[in-house]
């Protein structure tokens, strides 16, 4: 798996969530996550979540920290698991930087969603092309402009940049163990 940060901001609308957007954009082939800083609003004929759709609840958010995750040869099973990972991990990261402090607080995870008490940190969705399984998971790096309570990396006192780094190493690390755990056992 590969990774990139894209240093420009990017408004996310849902339509960067397609096959090979990391290949097509950044000359990324293969498994992939990239990341980046932007806006979000996500029309519902863009939404792959069809609960929000029929629910008509809007997705968006002034500022948020975006990544696009893309893995062939998974089906959607395995998308929705790697997407839950994803969110353990950043979480974990976060949960680390916040344990440093006079007053800690604790993040949790609720399937593929971050949350402090009811106050919610990301958003997440995973889906599949026919090519591959891509998965859009961002942060809140401000509250403005969020239909619903929410938790930001401002109120944290967290950089962007640097836990997007942090948690795209993490994941690297993890997607790399867990191919070559494919390799090393006898079938039954």
């Amino acid at each position: 798996m590969k990774s990139k940060w894209i240093n420009k901001t990017i408004k996310y609308d849902g339509s960067q969530l397609k096959p090979l957007f990391a290949y097509e954009n950044y000359k990324i082939l293969g498994d992939s996550v990239v990341s980046w800083i932007g806006p979000c609003d996500i029309p519902f004929d863009n939404m792959k979540d069809l609960e929000d759709v029929v629910a008509l609840s809007p997705i968006r958010g002034e500022l948020m920290l975006h990544f696009i995750i893309e893995v062939f040869q998974q089906n959607l099973f395995s998308g929705v698991c790697l997407q839950r990972l994803f969110a353990g991990i950043v979480k974990d990261e976060l949960n680390f930087l916040l344990a440093k402090r006079k007053k800690p607080m604790v993040l949790v995870r609720d399937g593929d969603d971050i949350y402090f008490e009811d106050k919610k940190l990301s958003i997440s969705i995973a889906s599949q092309s026919v090519l591959a399984t891509q998965i859009h998971f961002a942060v809140n790096i401000t509250n403005k402009g969020t239909p619903v309570k929410t938790l930001s990396l401002q109120d944290l006192k967290i950089d962007p940049k640097q836990i997007s780094a942090t948690v795209m190493k993490s994941l690297l690390r993890e997607f790399e163990s867990i191919v070559d755990a494919t390799k090393k056992v006898r079938s039954l």
